[in-house]
């Protein structure tokens, strides 16, 4: 019971090989225990909103080097990432 309890918490992680022996032993398809695994990969995929984007270290860094930049420096560093951003977006 423990041990099971800390593969659901994610204490312990499982070898695909154990995955496949505990998929043949319930006689079931390995993919059943990815039942939904797509659902959860499409949730982390989305964009952030709103407050989550300055919630990330990332962000912040990025901020904070921007402003220590001079006035020029840091108004063609804008005009670049609008041009970056233009320049991905979809037809």
């Amino acid at each position: 019971f423990q041990q099971i309890q800390k593969y659901e918490c994610g204490a312990n992680r499982i070898s695909a090989a154990r995955l496949w022996q505990l998929s043949e032993a319930l006689e079931t398809p390995v993919a059943y225990f990815y039942d939904g695994l797509a659902e959860a990969l499409d949730q982390d995929a989305a964009p952030l909103k709103g407050g989550e984007v300055f919630s990330r270290k990332e962000t912040l860094d990025l901020i904070q080097a921007y402003y220590q930049l001079d006035e020029r420096p840091r108004r063609r560093l804008l005009d670049l990432a609008k041009s970056l951003h233009s320049d991905s977006a979809p037809a």
